[in-house]
């Protein structure tokens, strides 16, 4: 007998002595009184039943039969075509995984020999009676066959109506004879930290399982994949795994609020943070879809990044909040509308901006064309500007410059920054494709502490440019204790607040 189960019955036997003495106490009470008098039984209170754990059986029993295997067959790969993301080690490839379809297995025993078709699976759910049915993009993007299985064990073909790989959101139709069970569309943006959800899916192909947690966040913005700065995902500790991508994620009044897309694993399995996309996200993209086959987004043309509490500092805003300006492309809405970079866009249409991920997917939605009222905090007070949205072109590409090396030329010390400075070469100037005037030697103290870097270009201080090293002096003297340098490192421009004693 091991040591727990001795202890076990010797706390079991001190309760039930415990127990019998208090019975016998009651007892002797009775005897000695007359009959007690019976009490009525507790009736629940509001604080006891706010702690009872949460039935999810008349959920998954009512709105079960609307979530869908989906059974992939894709195109056969030789070995030297690989599959996306094989190449090469991706700095977050552990971090965040999508699940769904299983690595391609190639030959009898997975490794050499005639390329084979592989054979993958993942979830969806049904949205109209007619067969229209939402999963995730990387479930269903290089199918050459779908097979959509139903909890009554019916099996039809189901072709693909439209994928959008930024958002992860795909859309299939099936053709049924009758009407089909439906889910039931939420609104995401109701949900709270907290909250009870519920996923159901086919994880390892175990079909229709559900699982359930909590909402662990929302508007979550991920690093190392293509297209997140669009999606403001709802993070979970609900328990997902490969098969569970592209099924529903319900709240308690059995209405879909997301669609389970991405998981954090080192292991390819779950490890206690999952991740869906709002359900208002997917529904737009599905209708633009079945519509026109593509999605249309707006944009701006600007670069932004968070404020953080030494920038909210350095350009006077009461708290961190809102999106930083770092830089206005060239002909681009932002640029016509007169934004610069050091503004703060703190809200859009009166849709306050708390943290800078939320602006990219609240102007992608907006449709190209639409005059837009932007609340930009800027010389320490806040004003209005207009801007008309225009068309995203998803297809820009950024070109890198490389810095120039030049190092007998003027160097300019700031020896309370930390950084030592010499003007640009006209040539360096077109290399790096910058209208900045001045590039890092050298750093120490409080820059190199914030991470500027040799090579960085100074193209201004809390959101004044500066094309000269006087400039720079001058604009580095009256920031005081909170300068913020804009600079340019490759073909991105960033605001970098200095830390100073």
């Amino acid at each position: 007998m091991n040591v727990f189960s001795t202890a076990f019955k010797a706390v079991f036997a001190g309760l039930v002595a415990v127990t019998l003495s208090a019975c016998v106490g009651d007892s002797n009470a009775q005897s000695a009184t007359g009959p007690a008098t019976k009490e009525a039984p507790a009736v629940p209170t509001a604080a006891t039943q706010r702690f009872a754990l949460p039935d999810f059986a008349p959920l998954v029993e009512r709105y079960g039969p609307a979530v869908v295997n989906v059974q992939v067959t894709e195109r056969a790969q030789n070995v030297s075509e690989g599959r996306e993301g094989d190449q090469g080690e991706d700095p977050f490839q552990d971090f965040f995984k999508r699940f769904g379809i299983p690595a391609p297995q190639f030959g009898p025993h997975g490794g050499g020999g005639n390329p084979q078709p592989t054979h993958g699976e993942g979830s969806g759910f049904i949205v109209t009676p007619d067969g229209y049915i939402l999963t995730n993009a990387h479930v269903v993007a290089d199918a050459e066959s779908l097979i959509v299985r139903m909890t009554d064990r019916r099996e039809f073909t189901a072709k693909v109506v439209g994928i959008d790989q930024r958002t992860d959101v795909a859309v299939i139709k099936i053709d049924p004879k009758g009407p089909l069970p439906i889910v039931r569309i939420g609104n995401p943006a109701s949900l709270k930290a907290g909250e009870w959800v519920l996923a159901i899916g086919s994880p390892f192909g175990f079909e229709n399982s559900a699982t359930a947690g909590i909402v662990s966040a929302i508007g979550r913005s991920l690093p190392g994949e293509d297209g997140n700065g669009y999606v403001p995902f709802i993070q979970t500790d609900v328990p997902v795994n490969p098969g569970n991508s592209g099924g529903p994620l319900f709240n308690m009044q059995g209405e879909v609020v997301g669609i389970n897309s991405q998981i954090f694993s080192r292991t390819g399995g779950y490890m206690g943070l999952s991740f869906a996309i709002p359900i208002d996200v997917a529904m737009d993209v599905r209708e633009q879809l079945i519509k026109t086959g593509h999605v249309t987004r707006g944009r701006i043309g600007v670069t932004i990044q968070d404020v953080n509490a030494q920038l909210a500092e350095s350009f006077g805003l009461d708290r961190p909040r809102g999106a930083l300006v770092s830089s206005v492309q060239t002909g681009s809405p932002g640029e016509k509308a007169g934004l610069q970079p050091g503004d703060v866009i703190i809200a859009v249409n009166g849709h306050p901006i708390e943290r800078s991920q939320e602006l990219p997917a609240i102007i992608a939605r907006v449709k190209p064309g639409t005059d837009t009222q932007l609340a930009v905090w800027r010389g320490g007070k806040e004003q209005a500007i207009g801007v008309r949205v225009a068309l995203m072109d998803e297809h820009q590409v950024k070109t890198a410059f490389h810095k120039g090396q030049n190092g007998d030329d003027e160097e300019s010390h700031i020896s309370h920054l930390g950084i030592a400075v010499r003007p640009l070469a006209p040539q360096e100037k077109q290399q790096a494709e910058t209208d900045g005037n001045l590039v890092v030697e050298h750093v120490s103290g409080p820059a190199a502490a914030a991470g500027v870097q040799p090579g960085d270009i100074i193209l201004g201080v809390n959101g004044k440019r500066v094309k000269s090293m006087e400039e720079l002096q001058t604009a580095a003297k009256i920031a005081g204790k909170n300068p913020a340098l804009l600079i340019q490192r490759e073909n991105a421009q960033i605001f970098v607040p200095l830390r100073l004693s």
